[in-house]
């Protein structure tokens, strides 16, 4: 039975959605949850008929979003420092946290450690697309000072992402740049371009309407460049439905149609929400480690779940390991 250690105290709303949402995967498909935190502020969210499934690693402390990243090596009694102690001594198969993710990704990559010849994990999401799919963007806010080595190895990453854990049997990949043209983009991209041309599955520079074209199915760029194109992208979606809610006030035919209507708008939103995928899994460490919004609600823990059990059932690291390990880098 899969073993997920789940950080239960580091989501903005408290244990509540976090433990409900654990509850709500586990009615459709049993694993073993540990859940991480103040068991005396967990135990009443559980059902009992639940309960064989659950067990607890106390913790006393949570890392807040004003602590540093690195302030969690000082804090053993964290929820977050716990939940990775597990998975480095393999008493877990997976973390799911919604808390700092700065300080889970120093945790993961510092304790876990790295999966061997990876020389930084990157953190991959995935983006809705035309095609009623969905496009793996990587890296989107690991590293934001990224080597053309450390491009390369994010396309090796996301290729096998795609293929172990996607099931995509060939996918496509692309480099995000300010234009299609070889030439284009700056000296790192570049330089990345000439390396990630080995692999067989890339098609070369794109821009960043083709993520969302359904045309690609791996999206490569640095972590800089990657959380602005995340962020804009969710605060794109928000503004979309505020502005539509905004017109359809001011006009009745729109009212009226509105109604007709609704059916639609409910399937954008669930498209382009974060709670439909979960979290986004940190790849290149040598465990399962997936990072949920800090404000996450049961239905997207619940799905981070599914994502670490797809994860962990996988071959995905050692498919990593070995794909990298063709390819000499230095970093």
């Amino acid at each position: 039975m899969i073993r997920i250690a789940v950080d239960a105290m580091g989501g903005d709303f408290g244990p509540e959605p976090i433990v409900t949402g654990v509850i709500e995967a586990l009615k459709e498909y049993k694993f073993h949850a540990v859940l991480v935190g103040d068991s005396n502020a967990i135990k009443h969210y559980i059902p009992k008929q639940f309960l064989t499934y659950v067990s607890f690693c106390e913790s006393s402390e949570v890392i807040s979003m004003e602590d540093g990243a690195t302030d969690a090596f000082k804090r053993k009694e964290c929820s977050i420092y716990k939940a990775t102690e597990l998975l480095r001594s393999k008493e877990v198969d997976a973390i799911v946290s919604a808390g700092h993710s700065g300080a889970t990704m120093s945790l993961a990559t510092l304790r876990v450690g790295r999966i061997d010849g990876v020389l930084r994990p990157a953190i991959a999401t995935l983006m809705p697309n035309t095609n009623d799919s969905s496009t793996l963007v990587l890296d989107v806010g690991a590293n934001v000072d990224c080597k053309a080595e450390h491009l390369f190895q994010f396309a090796i990453m996301g290729e096998a992402y795609a293929k172990e854990v996607l099931n995509r049997k060939h996918p496509k990949l692309g480099l995000l740049s300010n234009g299609e043209e070889k030439s284009k983009g700056n000296e790192v991209s570049k330089e990345a371009f000439a390396m990630v041309s080995k692999l067989p599955s890339f098609k070369g520079n794109i821009e960043g309407n083709h993520i969302f074209d359904g045309s690609i199915d791996v999206v490569v760029c640095d972590g800089f460049i990657g959380n602005i194109l995340l962020k804009t992208s969710e605060g794109v979606a928000d503004a979309i439905g505020k502005i539509i809610k905004k017109h359809v006030k001011k006009s009745p035919f729109a009212m009226a149609g509105s109604v007709l209507m609704n059916k639609v708008f409910k399937l954008l939103k669930k498209q382009v929400s974060y709670d439909e995928y979960g979290g986004a899994p940190l790849l290149g460490v040598n465990g399962c480690v997936i990072i949920s919004h800090g404000k996450s609600n049961t239905k997207a823990i619940k799905n981070a779940i599914f994502q670490a059990i797809n994860f962990a059932n996988s071959n995905i690291n050692n498919t990593i390991k070995i794909e990298i390990s063709k390819y000499k880098t230095n970093e």
